[in-house]
């Protein structure tokens, strides 16, 4: 009966508080935008050094970790094994991930610090060097490390103590019962509503990128009519998958994209100045690793720092903003897998990837407005970000096929964004059922294409989105106090096995009784 209750109560209350902000969104636009800004603006002036602080030690935290005698330790009992291959269990973490920001700022983002970059003069072969490592910075190991915490202190939670698939689980060494109170039900009800809006504000978003590139390829008119039928369509391709379960139709919508990805970057690799290319990657990578400490810890106490606010904490906030769908999914998928083992899948392997994409998008189109000095480049994809990589393609042989295999990959992206988060939200609001009714799977995704439609007609898109980054705050919070659980977890634990080794050991060496 108390499990029935916590059950209702997190799905009733998520619910509650998700129709009071699309309403607010409709009817008080502009009001709950200032609050919102306001919120996130003063959280990032007072707290941007929280911020960083965090950021770094969840990475500083993983390392360890993943070095640690901890490392041994499998998420689950000693005898699993992991329920799906490394290339499928990959594929799904990192399609829920980032997968579809690949595409959008893939090209994009070194480029607008290129023309505006954090230190010195734009337009510069320096400028050019310094775009690249700070587009690593926002796309590699922190954001991977902050994805880490979260997956790892749950899929511990869930598979090594037998805890419900829920945020709160992970509070237990802190907490104790207390998780299964009005406390956990308050972080659980905090994770659905980060969760429902920073999907929802993705779903529109994501559309906004896909009927620019529909519009731009096919000469439709890019009206809301437009996107209203690409985000239904959407949401009959993620229902249906989320519906088929992680088994049959989100692993193989994953598998789909990266082979997709793939494609794309190895024929625009190939097309492109393949040279240039690797040297940036080679480059950029050194200089990543030379200056990690300075880029993650950098403020400017005694100048503007509105660069920094408004590339690296805003990327802080939006990845951990998300963190708690994308780590309750890569969770679910990661079962069998030692701490080592998943450290290396989680932090290592995808930011070798997003090195490799970056290097190949953004190096080429630097290579087209420095290299080649077609500067307008640089205006068309600044002054539009949702069809910056169609115009950038524009410069490459099979421009069309480029553009045709983005738009896809953008589709089958969003719909793996949003089916894994439809998945997670049936696990919270179900108690850590994991595996939640399609019924609840289905009403989650209705919910959140409904959230997208109304919010792309009302104009309160950007509204929400600020709403759902600046819930990360209290969520940073979290998460910290989420490194100390798992840490005094893991350390209960090892003194157990050294308590029962040495038993086992005072057992053995005591003398046996012989006969005669």
């Amino acid at each position: 009966m108390a499990k029935v209750f916590r059950e209702k109560t997190v799905l009733v209350v998520s619910l509650l508080f998700t129709s009071l902000f699309i309403l607010l969104g409709i009817f008080f636009n502009t009001k709950l935008a200032d609050a919102a800004s306001a919120f996130l603006s003063t959280t990032i002036d007072y707290f941007g050094w929280f911020y960083l602080t965090a950021v770094m030690l969840f990475l500083l935290f993983s390392v360890f970790l993943m070095l640690s005698r901890y490392g041994t330790i499998r998420l689950g009992d000693d005898a699993d094994r992991p329920e799906y291959s490394t290339a499928s269990w990959l594929a799904m973490l990192f399609s829920a991930g980032m997968g579809i920001g690949l595409v959008f700022w893939g090209a994009a983002e070194p480029v607008f610090h290129y023309t505006t970059p954090p230190i010195g003069e734009g337009s510069t072969a320096e400028s050019a060097a310094v775009a690249m490592r700070y587009t690593f910075l926002h796309w590699g190991l922190h954001p991977w490390a902050i994805y880490t915490v979260i997956a790892l202190s749950l899929a511990y939670a869930q598979f090594r103590k037998k805890l419900p698939a829920l945020i709160s689980s992970a509070f237990y060494p802190l907490l104790g019962e207390r998780v299964h109170g009005p406390i956990g039900k308050t972080i659980d009800i905090l994770a659905v509503f980060a969760t429902v809006f920073g999907v929802a504000t993705s779903l529109g978003l994501g559309t906004m990128q896909i009927s620019g590139g529909m519009s731009f390829l096919f000469g439709l008119d890019n009206s809301i009519s437009l996107q209203i039928g690409i985000i239904v369509a959407v949401t009959v391709l993620y229902i249906y998958t989320a519906w088929s379960g992680v088994d049959r139709g989100i692993k193989t919508l994953s598998n789909l994209n990266m082979i997709l990805a793939l494609a794309l970057m190895l024929l625009l690799l190939f097309v492109g100045p393949t040279a240039q290319i690797f040297k940036i990657l080679v480059n950029t990578t050194g200089s990543y690793i030379n200056n990690i400490i300075s880029m993650s810890l950098r403020l400017e106490p005694f100048r503007d720092d509105t660069w920094i606010a408004g590339w690296t904490l805003f990327y802080w906030a939006w990845w951990i903003a998300w963190a708690p769908f994308v780590g309750t999914f890569i969770a679910r998928v990661s079962r069998g897998r030692t701490i080592r083992e998943f450290i290396l899948g989680v932090l290592i392997t995808p930011t070798l990837g997003t090195f490799v994409w970056f290097s190949t998008f953004g190096g080429s189109a630097l290579n087209i407005i420095r290299d080649q000095g077609k500067t307008e480049l640089s205006e068309k994809m600044t002054s539009d970000v949702s069809t910056a990589l169609f115009e950038f393609f524009q410069y490459f042989p099979l421009s069309t096929l480029l553009s045709g295999i983005a738009v896809i990959l953008v589709i089958t992206f969003f719909a793996t964004s949003a089916n894994s988060a439809t998945y997670v939200l049936g696990m919270l609001s179900s108690g850590g059922n994991m595996n939640p009714s399609n019924g609840t799977k289905l009403t989650w995704g209705l919910i959140q294409s409904s959230i997208a439609i109304v919010l792309l007609i009302s104009g309160g898109l950007s509204t929400l989105q600020t709403v759902s980054i600046a819930t990360a705050f209290p969520f940073a919070i979290i998460m910290v106090l989420m490194c100390y659980c798992l840490l005094k977890n893991l350390q209960e634990e090892f003194v157990r096995r050294e308590s029962l080794a040495y038993m086992e050991a005072a057992v053995t060496a005591q003398p046996k009784d012989h006969e005669g």
